[in-house]
C-alpha cells in the first residue's frame, strides 16, 4: 500500500484539525476528558465574569481586560488540546482515506456448488455473505475476504502490502487466505467468503486507523484516574478558598480578597492539563505509527501490551535465520559411494519444491554430472512430506518390486528402515550429532531398508540479529527461539543467534503450553505465526502478530496483522509499543514537574493581595500579581502546542532497562519540567511588562 508521509503541521492536516478543534468544544465531547472538562468549565465561568464586568451588571473582581485575557487563554488551552487530538486523528484519517480506495464495488461469480466447474451467477460483492463460495479467475478482483478451498493462483496484493511482486495463494496450506480488493493475475481459485460486508479486513483496518473504535487502554485509564484524582484535590482546595472571593471574607489585617478569575486561573495552572491535553493524541499517534510500520493493530490494548512484553517467542526460520536452508554436503555411509548417495538424494528431491529440496538437486548436479531422469517410468509415485512422517521421497517400480527412496529426519528415517527390517549404522548416528552440533540440519537418505548417508543443510543466521537480541536483553525481554529442528541443531543456532532459550521439535501443543507457563509467572508474551496450527498459540499470546500471507484462522486469532508478512516485524512491534509507553511516561513526568514550578509563579501572586507578606515567595521576581497569573496561564496553554510534535512523533526509542529509563525520565523530563516553566513564565512576564499589557 502506497503511503504518503505527512509532516507534523502539514497544511493539508492542520486546516481540518483547526476546524475539528472548534467542533470538539461540544460538552458531550469535552466530558470524555475530565481534566480538560474542568478547564472548559473554567473558560465558561471566566467568560461570564467578563460579560458581567463589561456590561456593568453587578460588582466585579479585577479589571474587565484582565478577566477577558484570562478567559481567552483558557479557551486557547482547551482548543490547543482539541487541536492535538484532531491532528493525530487527521493523520490516521489520511491513512484511512487511502485504504478506502481499496474497497471496490465489483461483481462476484457466485458458484451454485462449492467446486470448480459448477455453474455460477453474477452478484454484487456487497451482497456476499459469510460462507458463500465464489470463483475468481485471472483478471478478476477478489470480491471479499476468504479462504481458498480449491485451485492455485498468482495474486497481486500490492494494494494492501505495497509489495509489487505477486504471491501464490492455494488451497490446503498456510497461504490460503485472500483479501478483498486484491487481483488474481493468473489461473483460478475457488474462495469461501469469511466475512460479511462491513466486517472485512479492510473495514477493520479503516475503523482502527481512524480511531473510531479505539478504546482507552488499561494504562491509559489508570493514568486518567490519577489525573482526575489530582484534579479533584486541587478543585477541593479552590472551593475551600472561594469564601475569600465570593463573600469577600477577610482575615483581620489582611488585604483585598482573591478574585474568582484568579482562583480559576490557579486551578487550571495547577491541575495536570499538559498531559491531559495530549493523552488522547499520544494513543491515536501510537496506532498511527504502527500503521506506518505496515502493521494493523485490531486494538489499542495490543499496541500498549507490546510495550510491556517480557517474553518474545520467535520462529527460527525466516526470523532468526534466512530461512532458505541449502544443501552443502553429502556424507555417505560406509560402503556407499558419493555418487550413489547423491543420485538417491536427487531422486528423493525431484518432486520437492521447497528451497531445501531444490538445493539438493542442484548440489547433486554440481558435484556429480547427474541428469534429471524425468520420471518417465510407469508407476512412479511421489511421497510428499508430512508432519507425521517427517519424510518425503519416491516409490519407483523395480523388476516387479517397489524401490522406496526416502529422505527425512534421522530419527524418522531410522524408524522407517527398522520397520523394513534394516538398521541405522552407528557411525552415521555420530555423524548426525556432529552435523547438528555445527548448527546444520542433517537429513538421512535411504533406499529401501538400506541407509545411504546424510545430507547436510546449512541455515544461515541473519546478520545483526545477535545485536538485536542483545538490545532486547538490555530492555529486560527474554527471547525464545521456536523451531521444529532437533535439540542439537536448535542449541547450536540459538547459541550463534544469542537467544536466551529455545524450544526444539516444537508442536502446536508445546507452543501453547510454553506461553501459558510464562503467563502463569506473571509475564506478557508476544509471538508471531502464519499457519492454522499457530492459531491456538496466537490466541493465547498477549501480543499476537499474524502474517497477512497466512491463513484466515491465524489472522483471526492474532490481535495484529503484519501486511509485509515479515516475521522479524515482531521486534519492531515491541519497539513501537515501548515508544508509546515511553512517550506517555515522559510527558506525564514533564507535566507533573511542570505544575511544581508553576506553584512558585502563581500561588504568591494569587494570595499576595490578601496576604502581602507572601511577596517574599516571589522568587521569580515577576512584575505584578496580574502579570504572574497571566504569564502562568499563557505558558500553560502554549506548552501544549510545543509538545504536540513530541506527542505525535513519540519519544525516541532507546533499548534501555526500566531502571535506566526511569532515571533518564527524571533527569530529562522531570528536571526539564521544573526548569522550563521558570524560563518560559519569566520570559512571558517580561514581554507583558514591556508591552504594558498587564
Amino acid at each position: 500500500m502506497t503511503r504518503k508521509s505527512f509532516s507534523l503541521f502539514d497544511p493539508a492536516l492542520a486546516r481540518p484539525a483547526v476546524v475539528d478543534a472548534f467542533r470538539k468544544l461540544s460538552p458531550r465531547v469535552q466530558w470524555r476528558n475530565p481534566v480538560m472538562f474542568v478547564v472548559y468549565v473554567g473558560s465558561i465561568l471566566t467568560t461570564g465574569l467578563w460579560l458581567q464586568a463589561a456590561f456593568g451588571q453587578g460588582a466585579t473582581q479585577g479589571s474587565p481586560g484582565f478577566t477577558l485575557a484570562v478567559a481567552l487563554w483558557l479557551w486557547f488551552t482547551v482548543l490547543f488540546a482539541n487541536f492535538a487530538e484532531a491532528l493525530a486523528e487527521g493523520r490516521s484519517k489520511a491513512q484511512a482515506a487511502s485504504l478506502r480506495g481499496l474497497k471496490k464495488q465489483t461483481w462476484a461469480k457466485k458458484l451454485e456448488e462449492p467446486r470448480h466447474g459448477s455453474s455460477w451467477h453474477p452478484l454484487e460483492s456487497t451482497e456476499l455473505r459469510k460462507g458463500a463460495v465464489v470463483l475468481v479467475e485471472a483478471g478478476d478482483v477478489v470480491p471479499a475476504d476468504g479462504e481458498v478451498i480449491e485451485g492455485v493462483a498468482s495474486v497481486d496484493e500490492s494494494a494492501i502490502t505495497g509489495e509489487s511482486a505477486p504471491v501464490i495463494r492455494e488451497s490446503g496450506g498456510d497461504f490460503s487466505a485472500v483479501t478483498g480488493g486484491t487481483r488474481v493475475l493468473s489461473d483460478w481459485i475457488v474462495v469461501r467468503v469469511s466475512a460479511n460486508p462491513g466486517e472485512t479486513f479492510i473495514d477493520r483496518m479503516i475503523a482502527m486507523v481512524e480511531g473510531a473504535k479505539r478504546q482507552k487502554t488499561p494504562n491509559e485509564i489508570a493514568l486518567t484516574i490519577l489525573l482526575v484524582a489530582l484534579t479533584i484535590v486541587f478543585l477541593a482546595v479552590t472551593v475551600t478558598l472561594l469564601p475569600f472571593s465570593v463573600f469577600s471574607v477577610q482575615v483581620a489585617g489582611a488585604g483585598t480578597p482573591i478574585s474568582v478569575t484568579v482562583l480559576i486561573a490557579l486551578l487550571v495552572c495547577l491541575i495536570p492539563t499538559t498531559i491531559a491535553g495530549l493523552l488522547s493524541a499520544i494513543g491515536v499517534a501510537g496506532m498511527s505509527r504502527m500503521m506506518q510500520a505496515n502493521v494493523i493493530a485490531t486494538s489499542g490494548r495490543a499496541v500498549e501490551a507490546a510495550g510491556d512484553v517480557d517474553v518474545l517467542l520467535l520462529d527460527k526460520t525466516g526470523t532468526i535465520t534466512l530461512g532458505n536452508r541449502q544443501a552443502s554436503a553429502f556424507i555417505p555411509a560406509p560402503g556407499v559411494s558419493d555418487v550413489e548417495l547423491a543420485d538417491a538424494a536427487q531422486l528423493a528431491s525431484l518432486a520437492d519444491e521447497t528451497p531445501e529440496g531444490r538445493s539438493i538437486v542442484v548440489l547433486a548436479k554440481q558435484l556429480h554430472p547427474l541428469r534429471d531422469p524425468g520420471f518417465q517410468a510407469e508407476g512412479a509415485s511421489f511421497v510428499p512430506f508430512t508432519a507425521q512422517t517427517r519424510m518425503s521421497g519416491v516409490d519407483l517400480p523395480a523388476g516387479g518390486n517397489t524401490r522406496q527412496i526416502r529422505k527425512g529426519a534421522a530419527d524418522a528415517l531410522r524408524r522407517h528402515v527398522e520397520a523394513l527390517g534394516g538398521s541405522f549404522p552407528a557411525n552415521l548416528s555420530a555423524t548426525v550429532e556432529d552435523v547438528a552440533r555445527r548448527g546444520s540440519t542433517p537429513l538421512a537418505v535411504s533406499d529401501g531398508a538400506r541407509v545411504l548417508g546424510i545430507i547436510e543443510l546449512k541455515d544461515v543466521v541473519k546478520s545483526g540479529i545477535k545485536e538485536r537480541f542483545a538490545e532486547l536483553r538490555r530492555m529486560g525481554i527474554k527471547t525464545i527461539m521456536v523451531t521444529g529442528d532437533n535439540r542439537l541443531t536448535a542449541a547450536a543456532i540459538a547459541a550463534e543467534a544469542g537467544v536466551d532459550d529455545f524450544l526444539a521439535e516444537a508442536t502446536p501443543e508445546q507452543k501453547l503450553a510454553l506461553i501459558r507457563q510464562h503467563q502463569a509467572e506473571g509475564r506478557l508474551v508476544a509471538m508471531t505465526g502464519d499457519g492454522t496450527n499457530d492459531a491456538p498459540a496466537l490466541a493465547q499470546a498477549d501480543v499476537a502478530v499474524a502474517m497477512n500471507s497466512g491463513t484466515q484462522a491465524a489472522k483471526e486469532a492474532g490481535n495484529m496483522v503484519d501486511l509485509d508478512s515479515n516475521p522479524t516485524k515482531l521486534i519492531e512491534v515491541v519497539e513501537t509499543g515501548k515508544q508509546m509507553l515511553m512517550t506517555r511516561g515522559s510527558l506525564t513526568t514533564f507535566s507533573i514537574a511542570n505544575d511544581l514550578a508553576k506553584y512558585f509563579a502563581i500561588i504568591p501572586a494569587a494570595f499576595v493581595s490578601t496576604y502581602p507578606q507572601l511577596g517574599a515567595l516571589n522568587v521569580m521576581q515577576l512584575a505584578s500579581p496580574n502579570s504572574a497569573v497571566m504569564s502562568a496561564v499563557i505558558f500553560n496553554a502554549l506548552i501544549i502546542v510545543f509538545l504536540i510534535p513530541l506527542a505525535l512523533k513519540g519519544v525516541r526509542y532507546r533499548p534501555l532497562g526500566a531502571a535506566v529509563l526511569l532515571r533518564r525520565n527524571l533527569a530529562v523530563y522531570g528536571l526539564g519540567g521544573v526548569i522550563v516553566p521558570f524560563i518560559g513564565i519569566k520570559a512571558i512576564d517580561l514581554l507583558l511588562s514591556a508591552a504594558g499589557w498587564v
